[in-house]
C-alpha cells in the first residue's frame, strides 16, 4: 500500500549540512516502521494482501480459483465470499451477486411457459455472455438453488426512435363493363352468357 513518506521538519537555524541529513534518514527509517507495523493489518484485505496469505483466506471462505481466473476477479471473490453466500437462493440476491462481481445487470425468470418447472432463465447480453462465462458457471455452481437448473437466454436491445404524425390515403375502383358482343381475340371463339343474359362472342 503506498503511502506519504514521513517528513521532519526542522527549524530554520538548523534546517541544513549534517542534521538535515539525519531528519531525512530519520523519516526514512519510520516510514519502514510503519510499514512493517500496517503489514498484518493489510493481510486481513483480501484485495491488498499476498497471494499466499489469499489462498489461505479463499480456502477459509470456500472459493476455489477457476482456470484462467484474473488476480484481481479472484481477489473480489475471495473479499465478498461471504455477502454472497448470503445472497444466494434469491433472484434480489443473484442479481447482488453479479453486480458485485462486475458481470452488470440481468435479468432472470421462472417457470416459463412451455419450459420445466425447476429451469430459471437468466436474461444478459452476448458481451455478457462472452466475456464472463467461465464466472458465471462458477457462480451457478456455488450459489445456485438445489435442484435446480439455470438456462441463459441472450437478449440484445436496440434503440428505436417512433415519431407520430398525420396521414391521408385516397382509394378509388372504377370497374369497367364489356358491352354486348365485345371481341377477345382467342385462338377458338365460342359464346358466353352473362349473369345479366347477354351473349358475348369470344
Amino acid at each position: 500500500m503506498d503511502e506519504k513518506k514521513l517528513t521532519i521538519t526542522l527549524p530554520t537555524w538548523l534546517n541544513r549540512g549534517e542534521v538535515k541529513k539525519l531528519a531525512a534518514a530519520a523519516g526514512t527509517f519510520w516510514h519502514k516502521v510503519r510499514g512493517w507495523i500496517s503489514w498484518p493489518l493489510q493481510q486481513t484485505d483480501p484485495l491488498t494482501c499476498t497471494v499466499q496469505i489469499l489462498h489461505l483466506l479463499a480456502y477459509q471462505r470456500d472459493i476455489t480459483r477457476f482456470d484462467g481466473e484474473p488476480l484481481g476477479l479472484y481477489r473480489k471473490r475471495v473479499k465478498f465470499a461471504f455477502l454472497n453466500a448470503q445472497d444466494s437462493g434469491s433472484l434480489a440476491g443473484f442479481q447482488n451477486i453479479f453486480r458485485r462481481l462486475d458481470i452488470g445487470e440481468i435479468g432472470q425468470a421462472e417457470r416459463q411457459p412451455g419450459i420445466d418447472w425447476d429451469v430459471i432463465i437468466i436474461r444478459l447480453n452476448d458481451s455478457q455472455l462472452a466475456s464472463n462465462a467461465a464466472l458465471m458457471q462458477e457462480i451457478i455452481r456455488q450459489y445456485g438453488r438445489t435442484c435446480r437448473r439455470y438456462q441463459f437466454q441472450v437478449v440484445n436491445t436496440a434503440t428505436a426512435v417512433v415519431h407520430a404524425a398525420q396521414f391521408d390515403n385516397d382509394h378509388q375502383l372504377v370497374a369497367a363493363q364489356p358491352g354486348i358482343d365485345a371481341k377477345i381475340m382467342t385462338e377458338d371463339p365460342f359464346n358466353l352468357l352473362t349473369e345479366d343474359g347477354y351473349y358475348l362472342t369470344v
